[in-house]
């Protein structure tokens, strides 16, 4: 017992102090004011549109029984996720990150659960050591795909860089190398396009300029948009179911315009979202979503705005790689989940709608992600058992050892959270 009872008391003072300066009662109709006004479109502080919508604004709902017993618009679903050791420092100065990713599929398909694409970042200052890959190298009687990359040099966020590149290089080369297989949709665990990346453009000047001026990024963002031109050509559906989006885009311009006081995009919708009943109390038998929004908001703009030149020849109109998504709020788990699509997929009205009652009906039959994301999932996770045996295989490969830190001694060796 860390705290004693005095001071579990003392703290919940200090939490009535704080409640007595917090009025949260008018956030409710001042979201529905934002929602209701501000929406349609909103604009940045130049007057650009940045956020506009596909449909009608408007907030719609269903019963989850109701949706839950939906037949699926698509006969087939396919998820695709990765997953990383996380960052790891040795004391020869190596920083490695390790991930994989995999492709599920509704109704199962063995053989596609079984392949795998690895990928190992490196990153030291070492000027004497190379160690990329030049090509890929299949094993597992040609199910896996594996090689390893040299990460940039840089004198700070080593671990951001090598994490980066793993995850998404992995997830992007796995989903073109299996896109063949997908016959009628594909979710994505995680948005559309590499959000990490990203918001490096945005937000610090030394990252942008990897980004732009490495190939080793330029590729991974160039495959993302050869995904979305590729499912385009085959007309299959692409679509990204982002868990934890931490977006504060479109709250940053509400604050601008009325003070709104949400701390992120998720705050914001899951107020506008919530309902009650006649008791005051959560209703929790339905879902409640958002219409449809077409955006250039934070990150969504970054590749349709100019920002990241790049010498992929599109073949797609300029329009059809726009970020597009709906929100849904689940009032069973409280939680917001945004899903998004480029703008080739949703232009379609008839495959807008099913795409929203595919994933709502999924949302109220599994509790939360898709079934087929759930199960790419698991099938891509490396958990903390198999984190500690690559890092030990690692180390002895290496003849050195994972560089440790007073967190070690105090948590364990596995501490972080990954």
């Amino acid at each position: 017992m860390t705290l004693d009872p005095v001071h579990v008391d003392g703290i919940a003072q200090l939490a009535r102090r704080v409640t007595q300066q917090v009025d949260d009662s008018d956030h409710t109709d001042l979201a529905e004011r934002a929602f209701a006004e501000f929406l349609d479109p909103l604009q940045d502080a130049d007057g650009d549109v940045i956020l506009e919508p596909l449909e009608d604004i408007r907030r719609h709902e269903v019963a989850v029984e109701d949706v839950a017993l939906t037949e699926s618009p698509f006969p087939t679903q396919h998820g695709l996720d990765a997953g990383t050791i996380n960052p790891t420092t040795f004391k020869n100065g190596l920083v490695i990150d390790v991930s994989q990713a995999a492709m599920a599929a509704v109704p199962s398909d063995v053989d596609l659960h079984r392949a795998r694409t690895i990928v190992m970042t490196v990153h030291t200052n070492d000027d004497t050591v190379d160690v990329q890959d030049p090509d890929w190298r299949v094993d597992d009687q040609g199910y896996a795909k594996r090689r390893v990359l040299h990460a940039p040099r840089v004198d700070r966020y080593e671990q951001t860089v090598v994490h980066a590149l793993a995850l998404y290089r992995t997830e992007s080369e796995h989903a073109l190398t299996q896109a063949e297989a997908v016959e009628d949709l594909l979710i994505l665990d995680g948005p559309i396009y590499p959000t990490g990346l990203l918001k490096w453009v945005e937000r610090d000047p030394e990252l942008k300029r990897l980004v732009i001026e490495r190939s080793e990024f330029t590729e991974v963002i160039e495959n993302y948009l050869e995904l979305v031109e590729t499912f385009a050509r085959r007309e299959v559906p692409l679509v990204g179911f982002v868990k934890n989006s931490t977006s504060k885009a479109l709250t940053r311009q509400l604050r601008r315009k009325l003070g709104a006081p949400w701390v992120d995009d998720d705050a914001f919708f899951r107020r506008v979202l919530e309902q009650t009943d006649e008791n005051g109390e959560l209703a929790d038998d339905s879902l409640t979503f958002t219409n449809w929004f077409r955006s250039h908001a934070g990150t969504d703009g970054v590749l349709v705005d100019g920002t990241l030149p790049l010498d992929h020849d599109r073949e797609l109109d300029e329009a059809a790689y726009e970020v597009t998504f709906f929100v849904v709020y689940d009032p069973r788990e409280d939680l917001v989940y945004r899903i998004e699509a480029p703008y080739c997929v949703t232009r379609d009205e008839r495959v807008r709608e099913q795409v929203t009652t595919q994933i709502l009906a999924e949302i109220a039959r599994e509790r939360g992600p898709p079934l087929a994301v759930g199960k790419a999932d698991e099938l891509a996770r490396i958990d903390r058992e198999g984190k500690q045996t690559l890092r030990q295989r690692i180390e002895t490969t290496f003849e050195t050892s994972r560089q440790r830190s007073y967190n070690d001694k105090r948590w364990g060796m596995e501490w972080d959270s990954g």
